[in-house]
């Protein structure tokens, strides 16, 4: 293993593990892993969608569920990302096919907390893409 490699694993965060962990559980497909990433009480905010806001891992499953029988191949990407402390900053790209044919292709950014190896708030500011 080079010197480079074992530098950027020691100095990989706690939170952008956890983060990084709940992407491949997305685009996986693999609802229960994702959901374990959350913490019990976790707060999803959304503000320029209140009404889509919700707590909880089963606020999590629900929504995800639904995502992945819409878009059976969802995939999201992180473009960047930042970490200061617990708080994790994202620019995610999310793409696929919807079961009524249309393209899904969505794009923002989050802003997400950990604590105890879960993601316990996130506020996302993401938006369709138009073409």
């Amino acid at each position: 293993m080079s010197q480079e490699h074992i530098q950027n694993v020691q100095t990989t965060s706690p939170a952008k593990l956890v983060f990084e962990q709940m992407i491949q559980a997305i685009n996986r497909h693999d609802l229960e892993a994702m959901v374990a990433c959350f913490g019990a009480d976790f707060h999803s905010e959304q503000p320029f969608h209140p009404e889509r806001n919700f707590i909880g891992q089963t606020g999590v499953r629900n929504n995800w569920g639904f995502f992945f029988k819409m878009t059976p191949d969802i995939q999201v990407e992180i473009l960047a990302e930042a970490v200061e402390g617990d708080t994790i900053w994202t620019e995610l790209i999310y793409r696929g096919n919807n079961t009524d044919g249309t393209k899904l292709l969505t794009r923002g950014v989050t802003l997400s907390g950990i604590q105890n190896n879960q993601i316990c708030w996130s506020r996302l500011y993401i938006e369709a893409v138009k073409d």
